[in-house]
């Protein structure tokens, strides 16, 4: 099988077009890997450059711990299963999987010996005979994958391979594949923008954004621990809520995060204080998820926020209700602008230096801050502000209307805090 590792890999188009930017990601034996994001983010860039197809601008691609760059794409042991399936349409489905053993000279016999195999364990061996046009697309998309596999290659890369069938055939499809590939022990770089996919399929995930990785981890880490404010926006249905909150210390007591015209408590022995204290009068972002927030009685004590139903959706199993509760929300633009270059960030103010005082922390941002970043609360043209709906998980069908009020309890130790920059806060806490 075969290691990929890309250290400070950036890919410039002659046009100027930075389609990745400084990348380095190792993928293991064996292992699933998912490059998750939408269109334009550069995760097919990535692709081509570790099949070989593309030439990075910088940076080093290794295989197997060798020097890659300048390796051709027949001596990669790659086998690559492209979104159009790629079928050649005058060969049958037999002479389509056999073409990469024809090609590497191997006798008929031992030939279809493979192809059989292959055909069988895909569902496909009753239609060898047949031409691609006679076949549905989930047949070809097996016959793609057969071609692929019957190279018994090191790295499997596929590049969004189900994105042209329909939803009852893709949660189908990617249960075999994913099966197989893991049966077969290989190596795969999985592309796609489909979060389901990325979240069932993956060993790991990787979350890119305008050609910048975003968060590497397994789908439980990215999930629940994600390392920045755009992947937290970008993972989960519904999405999670991003609320605009200004934090004020209690020392030894709490922190009190004002949500507009309501707050929720921090307590000061939670694990996460610490680091959220050194924003002592400033605005950060906090974020909760559907599943963090209960319906409970008006009068329930605790971290509980009220708020008037806008409005309902019912999806059959469960409805959202979405609720005013007087805060505002951060809203991230998925695809985003180009970060303007920024000299520093000043974090002045009295109440700062008070808190520079107590905690000894000097005024430079916390770990995982990205330099040259603008904030994500001040910058209208990435990211717009507006009074938040706070999505809500309820039974099917609930006896309430919009304009109905409801109490929410609050899970605090669920929820996610973002810096002005969209950095996670507690980024070293997984």
């Amino acid at each position: 099988m075969t290691t990929v590792a890309l250290k400070d890999v950036t890919k410039i188009f002659p046009d100027g077009t930075v389609a990745v930017d400084n990348v380095s990601l190792d993928v293991g034996d064996g292992e699933f890997m998912v490059l998750l994001g939408p269109s334009g983010c550069g995760k097919s860039t990535v692709l081509r450059m570790v099949a070989g197809l593309e030439d990075p601008t910088s940076g080093a691609i290794m295989m197997d711990g060798e020097l890659a760059n300048d390796l051709p794409p027949r001596d990669r042991r790659i086998a690559m299963v492209f979104q159009d399936f790629a079928l050649y349409p005058h060969m049958t489905v037999g002479d389509n999987i056999a073409f990469p053993l024809r090609l590497s000279g191997i006798e008929p016999v031992p030939r279809g010996e493979r192809v059989a195999d292959v055909a069988a364990a895909l569902g496909i061996g009753d239609v060898l005979g047949r031409k691609p046009s006679q076949l549905s697309g989930g047949q070809r998309q097996r016959v793609a994958m057969g071609r692929a596999i019957v190279r018994r290659p090191g790295l499997f890369l596929m590049d969004e391979p189900l994105s042209n069938l329909d939803s009852g055939l893709r949660a189908e499809l990617r249960a075999e594949i994913s099966g197989l590939v893991r049966e077969l022990g290989v190596s795969t770089i999985y592309v796609t923008h489909d979060q389901a996919e990325a979240l069932t399929m993956a060993d790991r995930v990787a979350i890119m954004r305008k050609g910048v990785l975003q968060d590497v981890g397994t789908p439980t880490q990215v999930y629940g621990r994600p390392a920045t404010l755009y992947v937290a926006a970008f993972l989960g249905s519904p999405r999670m809520n991003l609320l605009e909150a200004s934090v004020y210390v209690h020392l030894d007591r709490y922190i009190a995060l004002n949500l507009g015209e309501q707050a929720l408590y921090l307590p000061w022995d939670d694990i996460r204080a610490r680091a959220v204290s050194h924003y002592h009068g400033e605005r950060i972002v906090i974020g909760m998820r559907a599943e963090a927030l209960t319906p409970v009685a008006p009068d329930t004590a605790g971290d509980v926020l009220q708020g008037r139903i806008r409005y309902l959706e019912h999806h059959g199993h469960e409805s959202l209700a979405f609720l005013d509760i007087g805060a505002t929300a951060v809203m991230v633009d998925e695809l985003g602008g180009t970060p303007a270059e920024t000299a520093g960030h000043s974090r002045g103010g009295r109440l700062s230096q008070v808190m520079q005082r107590i905690t000894g922390r000097g005024p430079e941002r916390p770990a995982g801050r990205r330099n040259g970043r603008d904030s994500v609360l001040s910058d209208p043209g990435r990211h717009s502000r507006r009074p938040a709906e706070l999505a809500v998980r309820l039974a099917p069908y609930p006896a309430v209307t919009p304009g109905h009020p409801l109490a929410v309890q609050v899970r605090m130790d669920a929820l996610h805090f973002f810096d002005d920059r969209g950095d996670r806060i507690d980024v070293g806490w997984r």
